[in-house]
């Protein structure tokens, strides 16, 4: 079992779960997080720490639009080790539901 990155992430990124991460299994787009399923460790220690609920287990009913994505994007974007800034509207994005369609495959920084 793995953790997965959904859509409730998406122009939110909060990144408080890269803080808490042991493993550093984190990836970073332009819009949201996502976590590399072959890295993560199942602590579940980044569920809790994010303030948009977007991580779930990849059992989660919700997890299964976003399972493949996260590791096609673990592959192609960068590594974050460390908690960033949010965008600074992240707060008006949170708890905005379906926003899948805002999901943008660019990597971030």
């Amino acid at each position: 079992m793995t953790y997965v990155v959904t859509d409730s992430c998406i122009k939110c990124k909060y990144q408080d779960c890269v803080e808490v991460c042991p493993v550093d299994c984190f990836y970073v787009g332009e819009n949201m997080l996502v976590i590399h399923p072959d890295e993560c460790i199942d602590c579940g220690v980044c569920e809790p720490e994010c303030p948009a609920d977007a991580i779930v287990p990849d059992s989660d009913d919700r997890a299964s639009a976003w399972v493949e994505r996260n590791l096609i994007f673990a592959k192609q974007w960068p590594n974050i080790t460390r908690k960033g800034e949010p965008p600074p509207d992240a707060d008006a994005w949170k708890g905005i539901p379906n926003k899948e369609a805002l999901f943008s495959p660019n990597p971030g920084t």
